[in-house]
């Protein structure tokens, strides 16, 4: 078995004296795992850093084993380990692929989107104007898990219109009139997202909300990396 494809590095560990085992996400096989012979040596460091974007060369025996990596650089991203917000943000990112998605299940759109994101951090190191890009990011990492927000229209009304919460059970939108006296248990929806009020700080409140109670409690069954909350520090502390 063997296939040929670029992607992105996760994660890099140590395997054995030489070799180190890579997470990478791919558009067409999504998070995918190998062994990379002779990866620990100084001259492949910095090919095999998380964000790099490298060409992949996959083989192996059977379809179900680890197989073997041959892996030529493509582009490096070096920018995103030059800024600490950038590296908090690549962080964040790398993170919560290695954590949230089931090794070889295909997930293009939210590739694209990650390639997307840590291009934008590349190019603005030194300044935090890709956030917004950031939390939507955090929302289609929920969505493409099966656990998306309805922010189509209020729950209770069913208007489009006045979106000013979200409900913490269900993840649909509620209006200030469809809030009533319940208004202080559910979240802010902010206004880069559709609702009336709030900014990233209650953006990241909203996803961070979720993807504990969702994709921590529910689905994966470990805690959320501390990458992210790291990097909502710098963000919106």
């Amino acid at each position: 078995m063997e296939w040929r494809e670029e992607g992105t590095v996760l994660r890099r560990r140590p395997h054995g004296e030489t070799a180190v085992l890579l997470d990478v996400l791919t558009a067409a096989r999504g998070r995918h795992a190998g062994l990379v012979p002779g990866g620990a040596s100084g001259r492949r460091t910095a090919m095999l850093q998380p964000g790099s974007r490298v060409m992949l060369h996959w083989r192996a025996r059977g379809e179900d084993a680890l197989g073997h990596f041959a892996v030529e650089p493509v582009r490096a991203r070096a920018n995103l380990l030059a800024d600490a917000t950038a590296l908090a943000g690549l962080n964040a990112v790398t993170a919560l692929l290695v954590w949230s998605l089931p090794e070889r299940d295909p997930h293009p759109r939210l590739a694209a989107a990650a390639e997307a994101l840590l291009d934008r951090i590349e190019a603005e190191a030194g300044s935090a104007g890709w956030a917004e890009d950031y939390l939507r990011f955090e929302m289609l990492l929920l969505d493409e898990m099966g656990f998306g927000l309805d922010l189509s229209a209020c729950a209770v009304t069913g208007h489009a219109q006045g979106l000013a919460y979200v409900s913490p059970s269900s993840g649909r939108a509620v209006t200030v009139e469809g809030a009533g006296e319940y208004a202080p248990r559910l979240l802010a929806l902010p206004t880069l997202l559709g609702g009336t009020g709030g900014g990233l700080r209650e953006g990241l409140a909203l996803t961070g909300h979720f993807i504990e109670s969702r994709l921590a409690a529910q689905l994966i069954g470990r805690p959320v990396p501390p990458a992210r909350a790291a990097l909502v520090r710098r963000l919106a502390g």
